[in-house]
């Protein structure tokens, strides 16, 4: 394993520990923890940071290991669901920040992207789980799952991640290796 792949392995698994560890934080309140979506942020660092592999392997891998470790999201539906909804987050943040220049603007278009992408996901997989349980996932409930109840978790995203990721990029630490290679201008 050559140096850059052990460092986005390591940081990789930081972002992975972050993500089970961070909604312990907001865990003592299940509606808060559910309303900020504590463990998007990891999975879309680690996007932005790493790229699209790793950002969909962390995205993929923390609710479900959460779930197995702490009981937290329940396996299923929720962590199932989750895993395509971060794993979607992490690998389009990673994917469209290494082929997109690096202006502040991209950093919040790819950002939002991958938040609408990764919710459209969770709603295709909430679909696909209820018609195998039998019961069903109406419009109402994606829009309530999806935008209503996460409302802050949104404004926490759209706030907190530019915000890192340009100070991380300009401490030199993104390793979404195009990207990096790109004008910080």
């Amino acid at each position: 394993m050559n140096s850059l792949q052990t460092r986005k392995l390591t940081y990789a698994a930081l972002y992975l520990a972050i993500a089970l560890a961070l909604p312990f934080i907001t865990g003592q309140i299940p509606e808060i923890g559910k309303a900020l979506c504590p463990m998007h942020i990891p999975a879309l660092l680690c996007g932005f940071m790493c790229g699209w592999p790793w950002g969909m392997a962390v995205g993929f891998i923390a609710p479900l290991l959460r779930s197995v470790l702490f009981g937290m999201p329940a396996l299923f539906p929720s962590a199932v669901a989750m895993a395509f909804e971060l794993a979607a987050y992490g690998g389009m943040a990673g994917f469209l920040y290494q082929k997109l220049p690096r202006k502040p603007w991209t950093t919040y278009l790819v950002l939002i992207v991958s938040m609408v992408a990764g919710r459209l996901v969770w709603g295709g997989v909430q679909v696909i789980l209820a018609g195998l349980t039998g019961s069903t996932f109406t419009v109402a409930l994606f829009l309530a799952g999806a935008v209503t109840n996460a409302i802050p978790g949104i404004i926490l995203q759209l706030v907190l991640i530019p915000i890192l990721v340009m100070a991380m990029d300009r401490a030199g630490l993104s390793l979404n290796r195009e990207a990096g290679e790109r004008s910080h201008g």
